[in-house]
């Protein structure tokens, strides 16, 4: 035995056969040792005359063998077959050094072969998992994360789920599976998922139970539609009138929160009283008749009868003969009756007329315009427009009057509109009337001061409507040279384009955007709101050509996805629509033109207005700007990173980069868009990659979550998470870590961080546009790129129709205007329209060159003025 255990590997015989090397039939495989159990390796080769197992690189002893011959029938050769017993004992000799194998080794004639090697491991399973599920409550349709580390075991344990001791099978329910790190995961909760989750991991060893989750489904109740009102409670007089709802829809479960807000409205109600008719006295006895009678009447009106009151009963007309001396002389009188009746009746018919005459005169004087002072002049701080043109002879020249005056003004800020295409805006709480009084416009500089402005504002009643600060209002004083408000930083500005205001006439206009909680807008079914809420004014007063409002929104628009609608309060404080995007105008005193951030409305009349969406399918996204704010400096362990989710327009930037100043925050990285999908799936917000030992979480979840209609309404603009960090060193200044916020079931986008917070990073100044920075106000030829003579030759020259197309609708489609020809030809002037868009869209820092360039395509000779005016 010992020869043959020490005996080396022989060459095969020069010219052998290769068949004569041993071939194993059977080679020992891997295998646990469970307890104190040996296991058993067995090997089979032919043609073999010796096999023996060579164990962690020593041969085993020949006794320990069990060993047996055989031969193949197929083809004669001897096989042998060997086994040996491996104890626990001799793998725990090793343990530590390295892993237990063993190999069989068989010899012929021609030399030898070696198995493959076969590992020999001890089985077990710890008692204590690494992490067992927690029992937690959780709304419906919000997501479940269950986690399970099982216990360390050789071989590592396979993992199932428990759902109230059933089998858990993600092959049988789509809404949940199994991650490779063993969580369950519920992709949305339903009441059904309300159990106790246990997780079971077992190997060959044994089978380990975790301690049982209890997870609770709950629901929040949602209340009911409301009833209808029920009948007044008295039939005659003031009464009540209630309506009811019920928080049923849904109805809290397991523990959800009961609606909020009241279940029964109570309104007073008032019921006319029947009024039953009662006679007048009857009048006096008519003259004798030719038929020698004579009559009397009386009628049902002390008092007549009214809601539903009982008519009087009896005759209304009484009749009697006349005497014999009675008849006689009411015959021979006749024909003076009725004389004296016809000249009652003529004269009767010219006092009506001229009643009639007196109101219609009245009326047309009430008509007249009572919004604004009447007068002649200009301001003193208005000067006249000095161009120098190349061709004086062809261009208009305005001499204004410089002379001052006090300007006076009495009426209501809603006229009635009795035109067909003008609104009727009666009184109304929103906008009340100035009273019978009347009201003096001291004169002023172009630009007003804003104390000035607000101090005189604050004397009439619809300023109540209107915020109290100056930060996102501007005002102005503007006559029919026209100009520009602009609030900075938010993109919003009104263009008053001149001629807007009839000369003679000087108004003075404020534009204000409102915060959301200022201003109720009620949005229905899927409505989102797309932009600010803003206000121009005075309301009410109609011009005499559209100004243009421009403001920001955040919708990705396309026909087939959004329907987009421009609504205006009324003097009543109801909104309502006033113009459909995409369809004919219903009134020509509105339009509106959507362009890929901001969009420009033509109003003839002033007023309070937003831009309302609605999905028409899961396909319409809006955009988000992402926005991460942290504090400059952190003196304590815990350290807070806020992420802002904001409609994607300047005016909410900016109210939030206002509100981080004074909370000490600063900028961290650059801010991110995020396309919001219709989908009614949640947006999620999650922190990685932290430095474990430097910084934790004291997040409890994987992740927070802001609800979708919280974000799609746009009612409320400051959304955002808070992660709170805690520095496990006072040391510690530095931190990298990733933020990912992604929609359920959509695309995300991930934030970098990484920054020092020891230092004192000042706020970062480049959010701020430089097309905002200047005067809110701009009067006069200041507010326009193009000079105003050069304006009026180009009006003059291209509204004329031209049979070669070199007209007002060439230079819209070389402006790439052309969908909106129908809305410029409704104008009397089609080209100051196009003008008048392209100082909206263009201001301050339009290239006038290509404007330029552009009238000299549509071949007119004169629009060579452009460059020599500007220059």
């Amino acid at each position: 035995a010992g020869a043959q255990q020490s005996a080396t590997v022989a060459n095969p015989v020069s010219g052998g056969s290769a068949d004569l090397l041993p071939r194993f039939l059977l080679e020992p495989e891997d295998v646990y040792i469970v307890k104190n159990k040996p296991v058993s390796l067995a090997c089979r080769a032919t043609p073999a005359t010796q096999i023996y197992f060579k164990c962690n690189g020593e041969w085993v002893h020949q006794g320990d063998h069990v060993m047996q011959h055989s031969t193949d029938r197929s083809t004669g050769l001897p096989v042998m077959e060997v086994r040996i017993d491996i104890s626990r004992q001799q793998v725990e000799k090793i343990f530590g050094l390295e892993e237990y194998w063993c190999q069989c080794v068989a010899w012929s004639s021609s030399g030898t072969t070696k198995s493959q090697k076969a590992f020999v491991r001890i089985a077990y399973l710890r008692k204590n998992f690494e992490q067992e599920p927690t029992a937690r409550e959780v709304s419906i349709e919000q997501g479940i994360v269950l986690p399970c580390r099982p216990p360390e075991g050789i071989p590592p344990a396979e993992v199932e789920w428990l759902r109230n001791e059933e089998l858990v099978d993600p092959a049988l329910d789509a809404n949940v599976y199994v991650t490779p790190e063993h969580s369950l995961v519920v992709r949305q909760a339903r009441l059904a998922d309300t159990a106790n989750y246990t997780c079971v991991a077992k190997n060959i060893v044994a089978r380990r139970r975790s301690a049982s989750a209890a997870i609770t489904v709950y629901v929040n109740g949602g209340w009911s539609t409301w009833t209808q009102w029920s009948a007044c409670s008295t039939s005659c007089g003031r009464g009540w009138q209630k309506r009811s709802r019920t928080c049923t829809n849904p109805t809290p479960l397991n523990g959800g929160a009961f609606c909020e807000g009241q279940n029964v409205q109570k309104s007073a109600c008032t019921t006319l009283c029947p009024v039953d008719g009662a006679w007048s006295e009857w009048s006096k006895w008519s003259v004798c008749g030719a038929e020698c009678t004579h009559w009397r009447s009386r009628e049902c009106s002390e008092p007549a009868p009214r809601n539903g009151g009982q008519e009087c009963r009896g005759p209304e007309l009484e009749t009697r003969n006349c005497t014999s001396e009675l008849c006689s002389h009411a015959a021979s009188g006749a024909e003076d009756v009725a004389l004296y009746v016809g000249l009652v009746a003529v004269a009767v018919c010219l006092v009506l007329l001229l009643l009639v005459g007196v109101l219609v005169y009245c009326r047309k004087k009430e008509g007249l315009d009572a919004d604004v002072a009447d007068s002649s002049i200009l301001t003193a701080g208005f000067q006249p427009v000095s161009i120098k043109p190349s061709k004086a002879d062809n261009l208009l020249t305005i001499q204004p009057d410089l002379s001052s005056t006090t300007m006076t003004y009495q009426g209501s800020l809603c006229p009635r509109q009795d035109g067909p295409a003008k609104l009727q805006l009666p009184n109304g709480h929103l906008l009340s009337p100035l009273g019978a009084g009347r009201h003096t416009l001291h004169h002023s500089s172009p630009v007003a001061e804003g104390a000035d402005f607000v101090a005189r504002l604050s004397t009439q009643s619809y300023f109540r409507s209107l915020p109290r600060g100056t930060n996102n209002m501007a005002y102005g004083t503007f006559n029919f040279l026209g100009g520009r408000l602009m609030i900075p930083n938010t993109g919003i500005s009104l263009l008053i384009p001149p001629d807007a205001i009839p000369r003679g006439k000087i108004y003075e206009v404020y534009l204000t955007l409102h915060k959301q909680e200022e201003v109720r807008l009620p949005l229905a079914g899927c409505q989102t709101l797309l932009s600010p809420i803003v206000s121009c004014g005075p309301p009410g007063v109609l011009l005499t050509r559209p100004a243009i409002l421009a403001m920001g929104h955040c919708v990705e628009a396309s026909a087939e996805n959004w329907s987009i609608r421009l609504k205006k309060q009324s003097c009543e404080g109801t909104w309502e629509d006033v113009l459909q995007l995409g369809m004919e105008p219903c009134s020509e005193l509105y339009y509106c033109q959507l362009e890929a951030h901001a969009c420009y409305i033509f109003t003839e009349q002033l007023g309070r207005f937003a831009l309302v969406g609605e999905s028409l399918s899961m396909a319409a996204s809006k955009r988000l700007k992402l926005v991460l704010f942290a504090p400059a400096a952190c003196p304590s362990l815990e350290y807070n990173i806020r992420v802002y989710c904001l409609s994607d327009t300047q005016d909410v930037l900016k109210e939030v980069i206002q509100l981080e100043k004074q909370m000490g925050g600063q900028l961290i990285g650059a801010p991110r868009v995020l396309h919001f999908k219709d989908s009614y799936h949640n947006l999620r917000l999650s922190i990685h990659d932290m430095p474990s030992s430097l910084w934790k979480s004291k997040l409890l979840a994987s992740y927070q979550e802001i609800p979708f209609y919280h974000i799609w309404s746009g009612l409320q603009p400051y959304l955002h998470c808070t992660f709170t960090l805690e520095r496990l060193s006072p040391s510690t200044c530095e931190l990298a870590c990733k933020i990912w916020i992604w929609q359920v079931e959509g695309d995300g986008q991930s934030f970098t961080i990484n920054f020092n917070i020891a230092k004192d990073t000042r706020f970062s100044d480049w959010l701020i546009p430089d097309s905002d920075v200047g005067s809110p106000a701009l009067v006069g030829p200041s507010a326009f790129k193009i000079p105003f003579l050069i304006r009026q030759k180009i009006i003059s020259s291209l509204d004329t129709p031209c049979a070669r197309g070199a007209d007002w609708r060439t230079l819209a489609q070389k402006l790439n205007l052309e969908s909106h020809l129908g809305f410029f030809a409704s104008k009397p002037s089609p080209t100051a329209m196009i003008l008048n868009l392209w100082e909206a869209r263009h201001f301050p820092n339009g290239n006038l060159s290509q404007l330029a360039a552009a009238v000299a395509e549509v071949g007119k000779q004169d629009s060579g003025l452009f460059s020599e005016a500007e220059c």
